[in-house]
């Protein structure tokens, strides 16, 4: 008889905002870990468009439901927050080959500073290889059709953030 997995990833991120990518991996991951914990960064060297607290809450609206699947925010060292939280993986996507030179020196210094704890990389589903949320920001500011690249709580903020009617 097997067992029930009750090993907890790490999904870290800035998530400004969650797009259906982000989405997609946090279900993908949730088939292969007992709990996966989207945790929104507070710091980062990234300028946010959306608040801490908002982006933690548009991320929880949009995984509301979603068994295994906790949504919080964070501050400070990654591994730091990992060991509190009781994890022993931190959770990557992938989308292309430049990610992964990023994404590995991260997971090094990881490594370095925790060993115990393990990166684990996931590749995007094939559908949302060109989605980033850098993108889906520019092609709101522009007035673009982004339906369907982000859940609706995110599409009906950044309707709100740049004044536009949802769609």
């Amino acid at each position: 008889m097997a067992t029930r997995n009750t090993c907890i990833a790490v999904y870290p991120g800035t998530f400004d905002p969650l797009t259906n990518g982000h989405v997609s991996l946090v279900r993908r991951a949730r088939s292969i870990f007992g709990t996966v914990v989207l945790a929104v960064a507070k710091d980062t060297h990234k300028t946010s468009m959306f608040s801490l607290r908002e982006r933690v809450a548009m991320a929880g609206e949009a995984l509301a439901g979603e068994r295994g699947v906790v949504v919080e925010g964070f501050e400070g060292l990654l591994v730091d927050y990992v060991k509190r939280r009781g994890a022993k993986v931190i959770l990557r996507g992938l989308r292309a080959v430049s990610d992964f030179d990023f994404e590995f020196q991260m997971a090094l210094m990881n490594r370095r500073m925790a060993r115990e704890i393990e990166t684990v990389f996931l590749m995007t589903d094939f559908k949302w290889l060109y989605i980033s949320s850098t993108i889906v920001k520019e092609a709101a500011r522009a007035g673009g059709d982004i339906r369907g690249l982000v859940p609706d709580a995110v599409l009906a903020r950044l309707c709100e953030r740049f004044g536009r009617e949802l769609p």
